[in-house]
């Protein structure tokens, strides 16, 4: 477990059944389909967050919506599907960092390059890693000393070990023809 995450309490058991050391009433619900966007002034209120359902399949089917059936309160963190562990770690950054919403950068469906000329698309939202110093280029025409700086893609904040397993999944995919 990371440092930043070692006070994070996870929980795997069904909500229902935490009813007597969880309280209702504290539980925020990460739903898509919320009206609401999460705030930093949600960290008065709530002490827990929910996350299911968030990452599914492309496109998604819902799933979170067996959970709305319970009643808690929700908030979305955007209209583009995340990984859980992005939604996590956004969460994160607007209840304890104080950060809005509006306020992180995203990068969305990235395309992530796994060789020279291989790549993939990740059908999700990522935080944008902040931006590498622009590489300089020489600009065409007369005065062609004359240098620019190039706009860079943002890239995507990815998991440890995220890059190797897609590589991984990729080879496999290839050993298969």
């Amino acid at each position: 477990m990371p440092a930043s995450l070692r006070k994070a309490h996870c929980h795997t058991e069904d909500i229902l059944t935490m009813g007597d050391r969880i309280p209702h009433e504290k539980v925020c619900l990460l739903d898509p389909s919320s009206p609401y966007p999460l705030a930093p002034e949600d960290a008065d209120t709530y002490d827990f967050f929910l996350f299911g359902g968030i990452l599914g399949d492309d496109p998604p089917r819902d799933r979170t919506g067996e959970l709305r059936k319970l009643g808690f309160a929700t908030r979305h963190l955007g209209p583009v599907q995340m990984t859980t562990d992005t939604a996590v770690n956004v969460s994160r950054r607007v209840v304890e960092g104080k950060i809005p919403l509006d306020k992180i950068q995203f990068v969305d469906h990235p395309e992530i390059k796994l060789r020279k000329k291989e790549t993939v698309t990740m059908p999700f939202r990522y935080i944008a890693l902040p931006p590498k110093e622009s590489t300089e280029v020489a600009v065409e025409g007369e005065e062609s000393t004359k240098k620019s700086k190039k706009a860079k893609k943002p890239e995507p904040l990815l998991p440890p070990g995220m890059l190797e397993l897609l590589k991984k999944d990729n080879d496999t995919a290839l050993d298969l023809f």
